[in-house]
């Protein structure tokens, strides 16, 4: 005769129904991979909402890490922080306003090719009357396959 010791029906029956203590990651991986799939196929598309024609030059690319800050001037002459339309007389109130009137914030002027060069030289004298420091040209790369804009 066998008696089991420490037991009974009852406890064996709890033990088959008992709660799982582990966390189910799986769910969790498959929604994380997605968004990384998503963010990074989306991340190129929103750098810069404006259009234009860069023009090409051989100089290297400025170092940097903090963002700059991208001043548009499309082919029709009109300017543009970053995507957003503003007009000569408010291009400096707004830079001020964004950049917390910090001079030192780095500051692109991209301009189409198409336009006058003194229309850049206009929007930059003003952008440096206003005491900010670093403000570069864009261009792209002659060589790049890409469109992609690099400081020059």
């Amino acid at each position: 005769m066998a008696i089991k010791a420490g037991g009974n029906y009852r406890s064996g029956v709890k033990a088959r129904y008992a709660r799982m203590a582990e966390i189910n990651v799986t769910p969790f991986v498959d929604v994380m991979l997605v968004l990384l799939i998503v963010f990074m196929v989306t991340a190129p598309l929103l750098t810069v909402g404006v259009q234009v024609d860069l023009p090409k030059s051989k100089a290297p690319a400025l170092p940097g890490t903090d963002e700059p800050l991208a001043i548009t001037i499309d082919k029709a002459g009109g300017l543009y922080i970053q995507d957003t339309p503003v007009t000569r007389e408010e291009l400096v109130p707004r830079l001020q306003a964004i950049t917390q009137a910090s001079t030192t914030a780095r500051i692109f002027v991209r301009g189409d090719s198409q336009i006058n060069y003194g229309r850049v030289l206009d929007v930059m004298g003003l952008i440096t009357a206003a005491g900010y420091t670093r403000v570069a040209l864009v261009a792209r790369d002659p060589d790049a396959k890409s469109p992609a804009a690099a400081a020059r």
